[in-house]
């Protein structure tokens, strides 16, 4: 850095936001109203909004141009000549010398071009070479002229950045360089000065403009790797940090009776070996000082469930109310459906709180948590209401994490501050971004399915096909098993959908009179749903005609097919979801998707499904497909506030910076952790520092 660059006073992150960037000299109000547009509010916004991607556009030699390739030449201009085809196509011909031969540029509609096109000056094209009747033409691109040497369309490796109509690609980039030159030199760099040494990290300012505007690929390559290394070492110095001032609130848990064990040995199977030490894991952290912080995840069907109500049953023997909160009312009935059964057999108090009950039955049900009149509630995001309050609340159980944020788990803790956190999800997710999304908990993974699982075949057949789904049901049914035939959204409407499900189970009961077909929907109210499930459960309804509401939670072994139709309409971790309603029990499990899918996406997801039987790859399929965001819901883990990772690109970067995180977790001082604060503000809400 020059004597200039020295005297400056550098800025952190939070101090770069407070310095908007119609403040700037150099930026008219107009132009910083078009950044604004762009989400270019203030100096950390412009100096983090990073290209999309490059060209390679350095200076190519006119004697190795072949027909077909991208080049860029550089020389001077001899002859500049103007013609217009029949169709009124005006034709710019530009003749220049190089050191190695002559080569013409050509532009299509753009006669203003021969007011600056003059004979003698220097410039640089950048196009498409072609073969003409006189050596090689370039139908050019981008071009510049003058012999300027911080050339920035040509000439270089350029960026290209995401712009508007209002702001062109080239206006645009002539802003960010001359802002990102003269104001990069400002940011100040916080990483630990040992931990830069260590790595050989490149300089903050370097990095900033060499992901701008790079000299070449491999310095491209290493400011980029620097800045996503800084982006995910600070967020997991802040999950770390979440992390230490969680574990400084643990209380011990003893059993006063052996409830849990019980819960256990009255199960009708017996428990795999991964449940078993998931079970322990479990059970050692709610015995500790050390408050339980944990994730469980698995696939579909590997047992979850039964580990969440060990745990739920382990914290009322304790003498604490447990919490179950699901995402979704549907998802929360199934809860407590499964809950409620094993709660009376071992005199528990459950109940259920989401958004739909009776006033009354809410009132009752509030005054009771209130009082210790409840064991364990079962609820949705009605359970952050601020009316609920806890008696002795010792446990909190999360389930479909991925659909919730710390926000959520935060106001939820907030409401008993020393509560053990159990968390669950069934979407599998590689481990990298597992140690990203849930850096902060303990990580246990239920990597067995139960024992005697035939697994599940899937196929896929076109609606005008339809027909032999429905022979192979007949066939299933005459072998004494059950079946589900799933009705798809066709709206967003909870309505439409519940009628399509009414539609197709008139339908099917029609085909089909020797056999019980039973319904179920959303806007069943849940006694009835009980029923339903139960005569589903028992073997009197075969045929359960449902929609999406089946996706978790609901275990019949003697199903055996699930026909989901309208594929097309669900993503493909809902499918996968859906499909694991099945195969549970001794008979092989089949699953036959139906549907139109018109394009590539909806084709790969049906491909996806019929190859993988395993959650795992599914997930990394979908994660290719669909990205992380709408997979994981990152809006709400922190993710969405990056501005450099990526989470495919960079994951070899997520196992490295999570070491370094906790080596370093003692210098944290306040100013990083104000850094932390600006950066990430969707990971670190209501976090005391």
């Amino acid at each position: 850095m020059n004597s200039r660059a020295a005297s400056i006073k550098l800025l952190t992150a939070s101090e770069l936001g407070n310095v908007p960037v119609n403040s700037l000299p150099q930026l008219g109000e107009a132009r910083a109203k078009l950044l604004g547009k762009l989400g270019v509010g203030n100096l950390f916004d412009l100096l983090y909004y990073l290209p999309r991607r490059y060209e390679d556009r350095r200076i190519s030699r006119a004697d190795q141009l072949k027909p077909g390739d991208n080049a860029t030449i550089k020389g001077v201009i001899a002859k500049v000549e103007t013609s217009s085809t029949r169709r009124g196509l005006t034709i710019v011909r530009a003749e220049f010398r190089t050191g190695q031969g002559a080569v013409t540029a050509i532009w299509f509609n753009q006669p203003f071009l021969t007011r600056s096109l003059r004979r003698g000056l220097s410039i640089t094209v950048t196009g498409k070479v072609e073969c003409g009747l006189f050596g090689s033409e370039i139908a050019v691109a981008d071009y510049e002229l003058g012999d300027a040497q911080d050339a920035i369309h040509v000439g270089r490796i350029v960026p290209f950045y995401s712009a508007t109509e209002d702001l062109s690609q080239r206006t645009l980039r002539r802003i960010m360089y001359k802002l990102v030159k003269q104001y990069a030199p400002w940011a100040k760099d916080l990483l630990p000065e040992r931990l830069r040494a260590e790595l050989q990290l490149p300089p903050l300012a370097e990095s900033l403009m060499q992901v701008h505007f790079p000299s070449d690929l491999e310095v491209l390559k290493r400011a980029r790797e620097r800045l996503a290394f800084e982006e995910l070492f600070l967020f997991q110095l802040g999950l770390r940090t979440i992390q230490n001032t969680i574990q400084l609130q643990g209380v011990v848990r003893r059993p006063q009776s052996d409830l849990s064990d019980l819960f256990v040995r009255s199960l009708s199977f017996d428990l795999t070996p991964a449940q078993k030490r998931v079970l322990g894991e479990i059970r050692k952290d709610l015995s500790s000082d050390r408050r339980m912080y944990r994730l469980v995840q698995g696939d579909v069907g590997c047992g979850k469930t039964v580990v969440a109500l060990y745990a739920l049953f382990y914290a009322v023997a304790a003498g604490y109310q447990g919490a179950l909160m699901a995402p979704t009312e549907v998802l929360a009935e199934q809860h407590y459906l499964g809950l409620q059964g094993w709660a009376e057999r071992l005199g528990v108090r459950a109940a259920a709180l989401t958004g739909s009950i009776a006033r009354r039955e809410r009132e009752e049900c509030l005054e009771a948590l209130k009082n210790g009149g409840i064991d364990i509630i079962v609820g949705t995001h009605a359970l952050l209401e601020k009316e609920v309050v806890f008696d002795n609340l010792g446990l909190i159980v999360i389930d479909e994490q991925h659909r919730f944020g710390v926000r959520q788990r935060d106001i939820l803790q907030s409401k008993a501050p020393q509560a053990d956190v159990l968390v669950m999800t069934a979407t599998p997710i590689p481990r990298s971004l597992t140690l990203t999304l849930y850096g902060d908990l303990d990580l246990s993974v239920i990597d067995q399915l139960p024992p005697g699982r035939q697994g599940v075949k899937t196929y896929f057949l076109p609606s005008a096909e339809k027909q032999r789904a429905y022979q192979f049901l007949r066939k299933e049914l005459a072998a004494g098993r059950q079946a589900y035939v799933v009705c798809s959204l066709i709206e967003e409407s909870e309505k439409l959908e519940a009628e399509a499900a009414v539609n197709r189970a008139a339908e099917l009961q029609e085909e089909f009179p020797e056999y019980h077909v039973g319904l179920l929907h959303g806007r069943l109210k849940i006694e009835e749903k009980a029923r339903v499930m139960e005569g589903f459960r028992g073997g009197t309804i075969q045929v359960l005609v449902a929609t999406t509401v089946i996706e978790v939670g609901i275990d019949v072994a003697n199903a055996s097919l699930i026909i989901i139709e309208g594929v097309e309409r669900f993503g493909l971790s809902q499918l996968h979801q859906l499909r694991g309603r099945v195969g549970r029990g001794e008979a092989p499990g089949y699953c036959i998707l139906i549907g139109s899918p018109q394009t590539g996406e909806a084709r790969d997801r049906v491909k996806t499904l019929v190859k993988h039987q395993d959650g795992f790859k599914v997930a990394e399929q979908d994660l290719a497909i669909r990205g992380p965001g709408e997979l994981m819901g990152i809006k709400q883990h922190g993710l969405s506030d990056f501005r450099v990772v990526d989470i495919f690109q960079d994951a070899y970067l997520m196992e490295k910076s999570r070491a370094y995180a906790y080596k370093f977790t003692g210098q944290i001082n306040a100013e990083i952790l104000q850094e932390i604060r600006y950066r990430f503000p969707s990971l670190i809400y209501g976090l005391k520092f």
